[in-house]
């Protein structure tokens, strides 16, 4: 149950970040589930459930993102940071550098 890591009473949280948590730990679960799925199909011997468990994990993939960018499009901070980072070229360290020397 998500509530159960509410780090402050559920009750004294707005609706909104009620959301963001929702969102924050099903990105969690689905990339963990990326991870299970990746390292079982590499483990794998048997060719057909090795294809069943690498789709089940671009599936996961899916979930995942579907989730960012519900995150995306909710909070102006997580829209920043992912226009500033993703869909880049270059040394992702220096992207920082050279966004802070704007």
């Amino acid at each position: 149950m998500a509530s159960d890591s509410l780090h402050a009473p559920r009750e004294r949280l707005s609706a909104r970040t009620i959301a963001l948590h929702q969102a924050i730990v099903s990105l969690m679960e689905e990339l963990e589930a990326v991870d299970w799925y990746q390292q079982r199909a590499d483990d794998c011997d048997d060719l057909a459930l090795k294809d069943i468990l690498l789709h089940n994990m671009r599936e996961e993939i899916e979930h995942a993102v579907m989730a960012l960018e519900w995150l995306r499009r909710a909070s102006p901070d997580f829209d920043h940071q992912l226009r500033t980072y993703l869909f880049t070229e270059g040394k992702i360290t220096e992207i920082e550098e050279k966004e802070e020397g704007k």
